[in-house]
């Protein structure tokens, strides 16, 4: 039995695994292109990519763009041939103009989430670049293809994130407390019933990944079984050599308890996924004032809003108190590996599936 290799469009990866796009900062070029080496999607998240520039918060724009036009190089000299692709949140400000750089960049592949990417087929008209917004529900697919169809686009491929995942969640925040909200396996088989139909009425195949609490070649093996064609993954990219988070973020999700995981409210406007800590213990008590705003999503006020968002990534990003997003199942996480060595265990325990 071999492994099917992902086809996105006329993107091939080997291996049918995409690491997650994880920010601010956690994966930069240097975890993307050596996932990417190793055979599979290597992807630099797009959020705030600037923010180790001294004058950030003076011109967070600028800064951006810089950086985001200086990782995409980096992780093309690190991995030539390798498929390498961006993620960016439609909360975002200045959404447009970050994906617009990152098409003049030659970008491969571009994920999109955290609200509906309503408008990305317009901004990558005329480039090379693929687009695969992130679904939580049948419906939001349903939705953004329609959508993309009257701007005569499809999806190239659809990620559908359950309710395990880390970081900012596509669901209420009271479903996932009573657990009541659908599984992964469910949602996808959701997602597969709206894109079978287009595949053949277009004559196209639109590859579904699923993602969030995806942690090992067993849960790869099932999720393929059920149509999925492959599997998008960010918590377990933390704990590698590679991942451009401090030594300790890496050493919070190793020395993590499972009674640590937390749901978190985020100024973004959606429910997160945190490692407990100091810093959640702060919020716990009250507002953290906002020194300086750096103007990261339209709707947040510094005056009300519990903490800053982009501080507080990038305090635990730095190795300080901050804000530490992961996946629900990071407890079983027991050790930090280089990146070729976990895509190899992924790939014999997918083998050992299929046995």
């Amino acid at each position: 039995m071999n492994i099917p290799s992902l086809k996105i469009g006329d993107l091939k990866a080997k291996l049918p695994i995409i690491q997650g796009g994880m920010g601010i900062g956690v994966s930069g070029a240097k975890l993307a292109s050596a996932v990417a080496n190793a055979g599979g999607i290597g992807i630099i998240s797009g959020v705030q990519i600037g923010y180790k520039a001294k004058d950030f918060s003076l011109d967070p724009l600028k800064n951006n763009l810089k950086a985001l036009k200086e990782e995409i190089t980096s992780a093309r000299k690190l991995s030539p041939e390798g498929i390498i692709g961006v993620n960016f949140m439609v909360a975002m400000r200045h959404y447009d103009e970050v994906v617009k750089a990152a098409v003049k960049e030659k970008i491969d592949l571009i994920i999109s989430g955290a609200g509906l990417p309503i408008q990305l087929p317009e901004l990558v008209k005329g480039s090379k670049t693929k687009i695969a917004p992130i679904v939580s529900s049948g419906k939001a697919a349903r939705i953004i293809i329609k959508r993309w169809l009257k701007q005569d686009r499809l999806p190239d491929a659809v990620v559908v994130e359950g309710p395990l995942a880390g970081g900012h969640l596509g669901f209420k925040a009271d479903e996932l407390e009573n657990k009541s909200n659908q599984s992964l396996e469910e949602i996808v088989q959701d997602v597969l019933k709206v894109i079978k139909p287009l595949e053949q009425e277009y004559n196209v195949e639109i590859p579904v990944i699923a993602a969030g609490g995806i942690m090992d070649g067993n849960d790869i093996g099932k999720i393929l079984s059920l149509g999925a064609k492959g599997v998008q993954m960010g918590t377990r990219f933390v704990a590698t050599d590679e991942c451009d988070a401090d030594q300790s973020f890496k050493e919070a999700y190793v020395n993590s308890k499972k009674e640590d995981v937390r749901l978190i409210k985020s100024p973004v406007g959606l429910p997160g996924r945190a490692i407990y800590n100091n810093f959640i213990e702060e919020t716990d008590q009250g507002n953290i004032p906002v020194k300086k705003c750096f103007r990261c999503i339209g709707h947040c006020d510094p005056k009300t809003t519990p903490y800053c968002i982009s501080q507080a990534l990038i305090d635990a990003v730095e190795g300080k108190n901050g804000l530490v997003f992961s996946g629900a199942r990071v407890h079983e996480v027991k050790e930090i590996l280089k990146v070729d060595q976990l895509m190899a265990s992924l790939e014999q325990e997918i083998l050992a599936y299929h046995h």
